[in-house]
């Protein structure tokens, strides 16, 4: 294993701060009612019927060059998310939104750690909420403190 320095560290871990943010920041930030920024679902649409967050707006990774200007003001920040940590898709949805000028992060764990932490989503059906994964959210906290 190589070394680094802890200031090339430091700039790392800075750097990701700024560009990432997670399903409890995501999920503040909506029930404050002014989460300053659009959340951007980049999956298909089948995936997008089966759950989503409410509120978020639905932009499949494929359209954003087509729709994001229909859909997306400039000067409102973006969170994009996909399925989960197994999946590259807010990755490259951030990228192509980055590419169009777009202010962009990347909420981590996605759509599972969504439902995994016990918050609501929508499905085609309507809303549904899980208990939470004690493997993802602490058991009565109402956080997990980092």
């Amino acid at each position: 294993m190589s070394s680094t320095t802890p200031a090339a560290a430091a700039a790392h871990f800075r750097a990701s701060l700024a560009f990432h943010t997670d399903v409890s920041d995501v999920a503040a930030a909506l029930a404050s009612g002014d989460p300053a920024f659009v959340l951007v679902d980049s999956r298909s649409t089948e995936s997008w019927d089966q759950g989503h967050i409410p509120g978020a707006v639905h932009l499949p990774t494929a359209l954003i060059p087509e729709e994001a200007g229909r859909l997306l003001g400039r000067s409102v920040p973006v969170v994009t998310y996909c399925w989960g940590p197994g999946c590259n898709g807010a990755t490259r949805a951030a990228l192509a939104l980055a590419e169009l000028g777009h202010q962009v992060r990347e909420m981590l764990g996605g759509f599972e750690y969504w439902v995994r932490e016990g918050f609501e989503f929508e499905t085609w059906q309507g809303r549904e909420r899980r208990p939470a994964d004690p493997l993802t959210a602490p058991v009565g906290a109402d956080d997990c403190g980092c």
